[in-house]
């Protein structure tokens, strides 16, 4: 149920909640509308803090903390807020740089001299930055046919990121998001400060600032007071659970929170209270490549841009949590919306909420009217699959209703063939010749070039030639490929079964989300294939055996 007016302020979590007058009624009201469709005790559901100025100005709770149980969610339910973590890590980085345990220009080898020389030095601030190039291990975990929740080993995620022969990227270059590197952070504070990184964290951080209810859940065994369960969504209305008990690697993740102390947390950027000073700035700073352009990607947080007002925001996602922090730094306004159930998309609801409250402030935009309906053309032929030819990374878009989806989100437009990512960034749909483009512009530079895929239909004796058992030395992990029903299909583990779809020569996709490309020897036979992934490209895989395979060269057929 919505909250009710209260005639006297009170504190709560340590901020002022205004009297709510007629007008604050009416946007509560809007904001409830919202999450309407979680307002239920029979689904879990979503809670929102909104704050601006340090004051409240509304929160709520909507949904089941505990469908098992019957417990609704409250402004005291725990949640895990995934790769949200990655700024407290960063913080307590930065903290410790100011302490002297470290500086964050020095090489990660100085404290992991485990890993491999790759022939550049890879600093703490690249790392910080999402610039290293380190391969992400949750793909690398999925391409070893390892399932996260089960693989609780700090231990043997370093080990598989010490095997790894490549890079995504020279140090530097170009950003490139991956959990790699903020666990290998958490590593390197332990080692440089002698406490872990949940001890550091709550000295340096959730101490000082009260977040009491605040934690980095690094032993399994802990009980974690008033912790919301996760749900998938499932058949005829019923959910599915889908949270982890047993995962407890921190670092790039593993952060227990709540709405209120996230709001403290967020009050502290306009407060800096915590150490000599530096950590709001280097928080916030973007990072800088080679060519000393600026990236999007401050430590463990974005900085971009919604309808005309700057922003900074990070969101994180793990089994059937999702969490964002929204921050407009200029209005100093803020939505913080934790949700425990994996299609509550809290980015889209997050912004709706602040056009709610900043839409006079905000530019014309909002997609809340379909194209159609303004008279724009159609997103529809912008729809499907586009592949970048240099990074091998794969965008999917569709449209329903005239409105053009990505990333689970609804795309606002900015053009006829133009709309915005989630971070105000451009995307850019063209016709070249007889294809059609794909581009997405960040800071003035191409990110993403790529071409909409189609199919092309390989004929069965094509097919089998690629059919085997492939293995990488640096996953110490083996994929399957056989033929069945027509189609070539793709067995990691004990994962479900994938359809690849060819797209080209010697190239497949899988999923609409990983690009497979072959490798032939001097005889032309199909000798080893490359995996690639947006965070973890260019794994190779040897054959090792095969099944039914044919000496002819796979070739297109209409067959």
């Amino acid at each position: 149920m919505p909250v009710r007016p209260v005639a006297i302020a009170v504190f709560v979590f340590g901020f002022l909640i205004e009297p709510l007058f007629r007008g604050e009624t009416d946007l509560s009201q809007k904001v409830d509308q919202i999450f309407a469709p979680f307002s239920q005790a029979n689904s879990p559901g979503c809670s929102l803090g909104v704050i601006r100025d340090g004051k409240l100005l509304y929160r709520n709770s909507y949904g089941a903390a505990s469908l098992e149980l019957g417990v609704p969610l409250s402004p005291d339910s725990v949640f895990y807020v995934g790769s949200i973590s990655k700024q407290f890590t960063a913080a307590s980085v930065v903290l410790a740089a100011e302490q002297g345990y470290l500086s964050l220009d020095d090489d990660v080898r100085k404290y992991v001299p485990e890993l491999p020389d790759y022939g550049h030095t890879i600093t703490l601030r690249q790392m910080l930055h999402q610039t290293s190039g380190f391969r992400d291990f949750f793909d690398l975990l999925h391409f070893s046919g390892l399932d996260a929740s089960e693989f609780n080993s700090s231990e043997g995620i370093l080990k598989l990121i010490e095997r790894q022969k490549g890079l995504n990227n020279v140090p530097g270059e170009e950003w490139v998001y991956s959990n790699s590197n903020y666990f290998l952070l958490g590593i390197v504070l332990q080692r440089a400060t002698k406490k872990t990184l949940a001890e550091f964290a709550a000295e340096n951080i959730f101490q000082p600032l009260d977040m009491t209810h605040t934690r980095f859940y690094d032993d399994a065994s802990a009980v974690v007071p008033g912790r919301a369960a996760a749900y998938d969504p499932g058949k005829d209305s019923n959910f599915l659970v889908d949270w982890s008990t047993t995962y407890a690697i921190v670092g790039g993740g593993g952060l227990m929170t709540t709405v209120g102390d996230l709001l403290a947390w967020d009050k502290n950027f306009y407060d800096n209270r915590l150490g000599k000073g530096t950590l709001v700035k280097e928080l916030q700073t973007p990072g800088l490549l080679n060519d000393g352009k600026q990236s999007a990607y401050a430590m463990g947080l974005v900085l971009g841009n919604y309808r005309g007002l700057p922003i900074v925001e990070h969101n994180g996602a793990l089994f059937g949590y999702r969490a964002d922090i929204l921050r407009f730094p200029t209005q100093k306004f803020t939505v913080v919306c934790l949700c425990n159930v994996s299609n509550a998309n809290p980015e889209e609801k997050a912004r709706r909420v602040a056009e709610i409250y900043l839409g006079a402030e905000m530019q014309s935009g909002s997609s809340s009217i379909s194209a159609v309906d303004r008279g724009l053309p159609d997103p529809a032929p912008y729809a499907g699959q586009y592949l970048d030819p240099r990074t091998h990374t794969i965008y999917t878009f569709s449209a329903s209703g005239g409105y053009l989806w990505a990333w689970g989100s609804e795309l606002r437009r900015r053009d006829a063939n133009q709309f915005y990512d989630l971070f105000g960034d451009v995307i850019t749909f063209e016709e070249s010749g007889r294809e059609m483009q794909a581009s997405l512009d960040i800071n003035g530079e191409k990110y993403f070039v790529g071409s909409k895929l189609s199919e092309v239909p390989l004929n069965l004796s094509a097919l089998q030639a690629y059919a085997g058992e492939y293995r990488s030395p640096e996953l110490e992990g083996e994929i399957q490929l056989s033929v069945e029903h027509g189609n070539l299909i793709l067995k990691i583990g004990s994962n479900s079964p994938l359809d690849l779809t060819p797209i080209g020569n010697d190239e497949f996709t899988a999923a609409g989300s990983f690009w497979i490309g072959f490798h032939r020897n001097k005889d032309g036979r199909e000798s080893a294939l490359s995996v690639s992934e947006h965070s973890a490209r260019g794994i190779g895989f040897n054959r090792v055996a095969s099944a039914g395979r044919s000496s002819a060269a796979p070739s297109a057929s209409a067959n």
